[in-house]
């Protein structure tokens, strides 16, 4: 073997060990595959990952909300249409139909173009490559954040605050971002947060540097729609609706209202979800 072959030869073995530690190559999005992606991460580069079997969650399904599902839904179809749009935060009670809403929406919407991309929050420092991606698409694109809180300090909150309202480049008018969360300025908030407000002279309050800071990021959604707990009625009302839904008739339903109160004392609340889970297990023991 001359030297010639011995140089290829180490530099094929080279090339090999290299190809195993650099990242693979990101894969070509089929924008036909589904209708909803999640953004995954891999060895340090992300893709959109097709999500095959969706939620079928319809508006209708979503009960005693009528107020909040009349806000975004209104939002959603500006959207769809290329109107002018906000970026929206859904905030309140655990169970409400948050998320669910969102799932709905786009079901309804699907046909007119809507697309959904799911993130976690610890992905949120990959939204600007996201927006890059899907520019110039026909689509309209909802990036969808569940369940977002953060705590001091965490990266993908500054990240999140540039991408609705702090960059020098305008948002893309094909991408939205629907967030929900239990918390409405997403932050925790401890008492001692109130001894940075300051008092003026006329007996104006105003909030110190940390009130703004912790308000700064949910006031960048330009929509804020807020969630309530249930009352006893409106909760029965979500399980006849579900009851009807798996198939019992009328009688039945009446039947179960007892049992739907029980279900709801155990778990501590009488939630959408709440009625859901029991609606589930009920007439599926009597099937």
């Amino acid at each position: 073997m001359d030297k010639l072959d011995q140089f290829l030869t180490r530099a094929e073995a080279l090339l090999g060990r290299l190809e195993n530690i650099l990242p693979p190559a990101t894969a070509q999005t089929d924008w036909n595959a589904a209708l909803a992606f999640r953004w995954r991460t891999k060895q340090g580069r992300g893709m959109l990952q097709p999500v095959p079997n969706l939620s079928a969650i319809a508006l209708s399904d979503l009960q005693n909300i009528d107020r909040q599902k009349e806000l975004i839904e209104q939002n959603t179809r500006q959207f769809v249409k290329g109107l002018p749009a906000n970026n929206v935060l859904l905030t309140g009670a655990r169970g409400t139909g948050k998320s669910s809403l969102i799932k709905a929406c786009l079901n309804r919407y699907a046909a007119e173009g809507l697309r959904l991309i799911e993130m976690d929050k610890d992905d949120l420092h990959d939204l600007g490559d996201i927006v890059d991606l899907v520019a110039g698409r026909p689509e309209r694109f909802v990036i969808f954040c569940d369940d977002l809180s953060f705590e001091e300090g965490e990266s993908g909150y500054k990240a999140l605050k540039v991408a609705l309202d702090g960059s020098v480049a305008a948002q893309s008018d094909n991408v939205l971002i629907y967030a929900t969360s239990n918390r409405r300025h997403l932050l925790p908030e401890y008492m001692r947060d109130n001894e940075t407000y300051r008092h003026t002279d006329d007996g104006e309050i105003h909030p110190g540097e940390v009130i703004e800071e912790k308000i700064s990021l949910s006031e960048r959604f330009g929509l804020w729609v807020s969630f309530y707990p249930f009352k006893q009625d409106d909760y029965l009302t979500i399980v006849a609706h579900w009851l009807a839904h798996f198939g019992c008739d009328a009688a039945t339903i009446e039947g179960a209202r007892g049992d739907a109160l029980v279900w709801a004392l155990e778990r501590g609340s009488r939630s959408g979800r709440v009625a859901w889970q029991f609606a589930r297990d009920w007439s599926g023991r009597r099937s």
